[in-house]
């Protein structure tokens, strides 16, 4: 029995598992499995061609078929960063907003100039529903709340 290939092949097995774990991309995990395939055929004495090819049917059956899988329920979602994630919240009215003449809105703590969307007026304290960004400037509409 050639123990060269045994801890040749569970040596890439940590490897990948190791960059795996650094990187967290699901990138060589599929790799790592194909490793431990022909790790396995290597503790039987198998011939490395059979080893090989293993590693490489194995690694590329995962990534087909359970990479998607693994990818839709392990990467739960993207969140909004910076200002986008102001769109579709609710900010507080602090600087009357009326047809011609922007007022400002506090939300999450800080105060952006805003302009209603319907060009209707909107007196201070009250709530509206942030619809979009122009520039610095943001587009509110009185919320629905009662």
């Amino acid at each position: 029995m050639d123990n060269a290939y045994i801890y040749a092949w569970l040596g890439l097995m940590v490897i990948l598992i190791g960059i795996e774990a650094a990187t967290v991309n699901l990138t060589t995990i599929w790799l790592a499995g194909g490793s431990l395939v022909a790790f396995i055929l290597a503790l039987f004495n198998l011939p490395l061609w059979l080893q090989i090819t293993a590693f490489f049917v194995v690694s590329i059956v995962m990534i087909i078929f359970t990479r998607p899988i693994a990818v839709k329920y392990l990467k739960v979602g993207t969140q909004r960063t910076n200002v986008d994630a102001l769109i579709g919240t609710t900010g507080l009215v602090t600087m009357d907003i009326s047809e011609h003449k922007a007022g400002q809105v506090k939300v999450k703590g800080q105060i952006w100039t805003a302009v209603s969307e319907s060009g209707e007026s909107i007196l201070a304290d009250t709530e509206v529903d942030i619809l979009a960004i122009e520039g610095v400037k943001l587009i509110v509409k009185a919320s629905d709340k009662t």
